[in-house]
């Protein structure tokens, strides 16, 4: 499945602070540590993601779905704030909103 998590506003002023690599590193470390509670492969490819801050959203690629795919996402969401809030001021709450663009057949 191939999954945009596009930024909300608030989210959007966060990743301002962080280097497009580093972004990809964040996303790609949260990511792995929830695999290891909930059941399913998580890419975050480099190549799709060369811009996040300039295109508002991440893409994520994820197989061997067997989980719930709304509850992932919410604890990603939830887990990737700790980084993002220790560089922006003031309070953040959605930092982003998960779009399902592709399944696979």
């Amino acid at each position: 499945m191939r999954i945009h998590l596009k930024f909300t506003t608030k989210g959007k002023i966060a990743i301002e602070n962080f280097e497009n690599a580093e972004l990809i590193e964040i996303f790609t470390r949260y990511s792995h540590t929830l695999t290891k509670k909930h059941l399913v492969d998580i890419y975050v490819p480099v190549e799709a993601n060369q811009n996040i801050v300039a295109d508002g959203m991440l893409i994520v690629l994820i197989e061997n779905v067997k989980c719930d795919v709304d509850t992932l996402f919410k604890e990603l969401g939830r887990d990737i704030k700790v980084p993002l809030k220790k560089r922006l001021d003031g309070k953040l709450d959605t930092v982003f909103k998960t779009e399902i663009v592709a399944e696979k057949a």
